[in-house]
């Protein structure tokens, strides 16, 4: 066993999921010196890419990773959703997740789950055993629960999120040395509760990766100045996963899997301002900042990122296109974007994909009519407010979500990752806890 032996007198399995939002697996690849845990899971048990969801998007991956849906089911599609039958939009949180959590499902089981800085769970929810809910949280003394918790974390400098603020100065040293206490912090509460032993599903998050790779992925690709803080940082972080896999009795399978992956952006890409200049969409003034300001001639918006909606009569407040042309339209607007280029003469789009490929549940009412996934070097923002140009190639992040780059290791010999996605995360934990559910439960299967 490792360091704690667990003398409950139970035979029940049980699993430790380390979430890593924004770890690339091909870093992983490319790098093994600097991940031999990882490494070393892929060796013993099974380890390797996979697929993210669409759109790939830390608020909407969180929600389909834990539950195993889509987000026509989980019914959020990212940091910012509209509201049925309006053009209002708002910030998803954890009660806006329409589907039960894979710590749900095992304390409906009878088990204890201890879950740790998931983003888009607050506020945390008094039906498990311990939870500090993740980004978007207002502060630590809402965030936890219970009180045994809020204290131990508050004493211990414990850090929901990074400064992201800081990663926009030029000199990146105070953005890389808060990334790398917020990790160390909330390394130090993982090991705390994984050695309490009391848990039968212990569920941690790492969000300081997507921020460091934000703002230093260009450093990394191109040889920067920047290239082995990063690569430190990563280390450290293999680490820490290393430390709490020793810490682990052999009861317990740990799992470790990302949101996304990761790669280069040349361009923050405006896609209502190319919408604007299309033809597609109009204002009814010209200081325009959110959706509601668009005016009765809007045929397209957009939503970040690369959601794009068509202003249908009968479904928004000012629909200007015919049911009976939805078709058409959607066509017409499809085209337009795949033959969309940047700058550099590339095209924006990688793929053009329609809401009911990927959008299936009870919860689609919201879903964009088309989804773009870029190709390299586009990252697609909303961009309401006036911009001078569609492509600003002069942002301060340098690093965007790639769909085809994520990453999960299962240490268990009968583990295989292969052909894999977001979507098999929660029932595959759910097989290693031996927590029944039914055949059309999930989106994704088991991948032991």
């Amino acid at each position: 066993m490792g360091l704690f032996d667990r003398l409950r007198g139970s035979d029940t399995p049980r699993v430790a999921f380390i979430g890593i939002d924004g770890l690339s697996y091909r870093l992983v690849a490319d790098n093994p010196e600097t991940f031999p845990t990882l490494s070393a899971i892929a060796d013993d048990g099974g380890g390797g890419r996979i697929d993210s969801i669409v759109p790939a998007e830390s608020s909407a991956c969180w929600p389909s990773l834990t539950t195993g849906k889509n987000p026509g089911e989980t019914g959020v599609y990212g940091f910012q959703d509209r509201e049925v039958g309006s053009y209002d939009t708002y910030v998803p949180m954890g009660r806006d997740v329409q589907s039960p959590r894979v710590w749900d499902r095992a304390t409906d089981a009878g088990l204890d789950a201890t879950v740790m800085n998931v983003p888009v769970t607050f506020p945390p929810q008094r039906t498990v055993q311990r939870m500090v809910s993740g980004y978007l949280s207002p502060d630590l003394d809402a965030a936890a629960h219970p009180e045994e918790l809020r204290k131990n974390l508050t004493e211990s400098d414990y850090r929901l999120s990074v400064n992201a603020k800081l990663g926009h100065k030029e000199d990146k040293t105070a953005f890389f040395e808060h990334a790398r206490e917020t990790l160390d912090a909330r390394a130090a509460a993982f090991e705390r509760y994984v050695e309490r032993d009391d848990w039968d599903l212990f569920v941690g998050v790492f969000t300081a990766p997507d921020r460091v790779n934000h703002f230093l992925w260009g450093d990394y690709q191109d040889g920067g100045t920047y290239r082995e803080e990063l690569l430190s940082f990563h280390a450290a972080l293999d680490d820490h996963i290393g430390t709490v896999r020793e810490a682990l009795p052999d009861d317990v399978t740990l799992v470790v899997g990302s949101t996304h992956g990761f790669r280069r952006l040349r361009y923050d890409v405006y896609c209502n301002e190319w919408l604007e200049r299309e033809g597609w969409l109009s204002y009814e003034d010209d200081d325009h900042d959110a959706l509601a300001d668009i005016d009765d001639d809007a045929r397209a918006y957009s939503l970040v990122p690369g959601r794009f909606y068509l202003n249908v009569e009968g479904r928004e407040p000012n629909g200007v296109v015919p049911e009976a042309e939805y078709e058409e339209t959607r066509a017409e607007l499809r085209e337009a974007l795949e033959s969309w280029t940047g700058p550099d003469g590339n095209p924006v789009a990688d793929r053009v994909v329609d809401r009911e490929t990927v959008f299936r549940g009870d919860h689609a009412a919201i879903a964009p009519d088309l989804v773009v996934l870029p190709n390299d070097g586009f990252d697609l923002k909303s961009g309401f407010r006036p911009h001078d140009s569609v492509f600003d190639p002069d942002g301060p992040r340098t690093g965007m979500h790639a769909f085809d780059d994520a990453a999960l290791f299962v240490d268990h010999a009968d583990a295989t990752v292969e052909d894999a996605d977001l979507l098999d995360v929660a029932p595959t934990l759910l097989r290693l806890l031996d927590v029944d559910y039914g055949r059309t439960d999930f989106d994704g299967a088991s991948l032991v």
